[in-house]
């Protein structure tokens, strides 16, 4: 399959299709799907957390420039909950959205979008179908993952979203918050160490809220990749700030309508972690999501903007008492 030259991707070409990074309980395992695009084929990679035969699957997808690592905090606590309550074990699936951390670039910019993104996590899906039957189906999305958890929330699936999180993101996206996007998406940088990476990135993501160091370092070391001895860069294709370049207040005017009737179609049981100070997410928003479609519930945490990191005991327990994880 051809390649960017500059995808990272390719160093995985030679490796077999499932590893562990580190040789400890506490790390996931690596693996990869096959998912069809317009110009041919990319390899998606996604990291699994807990019994490979649980019925119980959790995914997880992050935002529009970061990677499945983000939530290796929620999903070691989702899957130690279900096993210290006495619950049926629980697999969470932690994917790289195309482009981003081990998953293959798109060889055309154009095609990052919403329908490609929900294609892929559709074969994941079918994928580990396969491997062990899916008795049950939840979803937890932080902003760009949330919207492709409203779009397969939306769908009749093989086995349908049982529980679906979404993390300060719904059918409204600010334009403000867009022409933010439009200053840093795309902007991968150099750096002399994961430090100096660690502390750009903190520049850009005020909106996660505190952190300490340690905690934002622990967030941040997934976040690059080496391009030369000594130099590093953000782990994602900068190509996915073509799309968003390119879009106009028309153009997010409309997507917005398109969302809101794909919203209006979820039955399941719905929870909005809402960020107080969220630019991308207003008050006027979140009413109208509680009185529409699926009529959300809501937490909404203080001192928080877009969006909050999830890698907190108590953002994690929000999340572990939706889906039902505690005694």
């Amino acid at each position: 399959m051809a390649r960017r030259a500059d995808d990272p991707a390719q160093n995985f070409e030679t490796t077999t299709d499932k590893l562990t990074f580190q040789n400890h309980m506490s790390d996931p395992v690596l693996d990869f799907v096959s998912c069809p695009d317009q110009q041919g084929k990319h390899r998606m990679a996604y990291w699994s957390w807990g019994e490979p035969s649980a019925p119980h699957v959790v995914v997880c997808v992050h935002g529009l420039t970061r990677q499945g690592r983000d939530f290796d905090l929620l999903a070691q606590g989702l899957v130690a909950s279900a096993k210290t309550a006495n619950l049926p074990a629980i697999r969470v699936i932690c994917p790289d959205v195309a482009g981003r951390g081990q998953s293959e670039w798109l060889k055309d910019p154009m095609a990052y979008q919403f329908a490609q993104y929900a294609g892929d996590m559709a074969v994941l899906l079918q994928t580990l179908n396969a491997q062990q039957p899916i008795k049950r189906l939840d979803w937890v999305g932080t902003s760009m993952g949330g919207v492709i958890g409203m779009l397969l929330a939306a769908q009749p699936l093989p086995t349908p979203v049982h529980r679906l999180v979404l993390n300060d993101i719904g059918p409204v996206v600010s334009w403000a918050s867009i022409l933010n996007m439009k200053t840093y998406v795309g902007k991968v940088g150099k750096f002399q160490s994961v430090q100096e990476a660690a502390n750009a990135m903190l520049e850009i993501s005020k909106g996660f809220g505190p952190h300490t160091p340690e905690e934002w370092l622990a967030l941040s070391k997934h976040m690059v990749r080496s391009v030369e001895e000594g130099a590093f860069s953000l782990h994602y294709d900068p190509a996915i700030g073509v799309p968003v370049a390119k879009i106009t207040q028309e153009q997010a005017l409309a997507g917005e309508a398109a969302l809101w009737q794909v919203y209006d179609l979820i039955q399941c049981p719905t929870l909005l972690i809402h960020g107080a100070q969220s630019e991308l997410l207003s008050v006027s928003a979140v009413q109208e999501m509680q009185q529409r479609g699926p009529r959300v519930q809501v937490v909404t945490l203080e001192g928080v903007g877009h969006a909050p990191t999830l890698t907190h005991e108590n953002q994690i327990d929000i999340v572990r008492r939706f889906l039902g994880l505690h005694a």
